[in-house]
């Protein structure tokens, strides 16, 4: 058991300093950036505007793009080019980094694909099961 007094890793527990998986885990892992990645890889040269973005990814604000395309950027998952027009032209490209996250998101899309029916099979269950309890307690 972890003592909470002891200070640096615990036995059974990954650090951040120790493992960095964990923080790239949890910004590539987060819903927006796997959809943006997926809108990228779809289009043309791996490119498009930030407005064509926000409109093949739907539900995401314009705040949560933003947040979400600086963090790839800082990872070095997506370059951003400014275009100095009026009004500014902004385009967002897979990097060769980007690219090749691309080969576990696109495996990771063909098992969802492939157990999608498992997995909506086993929710009813679940569903079911809980619904039966939850009605049992109120009788």
């Amino acid at each position: 058991m972890p003592n909470p007094r002891k200070k640096g890793p615990q036995p059974g527990t990954v650090a951040r300093t120790i493992c960095p998986i964990h923080d790239l885990i949890s910004r590539l892992g987060d819903k927006w950036s796997v959809l943006l990645l997926i809108a990228l890889a779809k289009a043309e040269n791996h490119r498009l505007r930030f407005s064509e973005l926000m409109r093949s990814v739907e539900g995401i604000s314009q705040r949560m793009l933003s947040t979400t395309l600086r963090h790839l950027e800082r990872d070095g998952i997506v370059t951003r080019q400014v275009y100095p027009e009026v009004p500014p032209r902004v385009e967002y490209t897979l990097t060769e980094l980007g690219s090749g996250l691309l080969v576990p998101v696109t495996a990771l899309f063909g098992w969802i694909d492939h157990e999608w029916p498992k997995i909506e099979h086993s929710r009813r269950q679940y569903d079911a099961k809980t619904d039966a309890k939850l009605n049992s307690r109120r009788a």
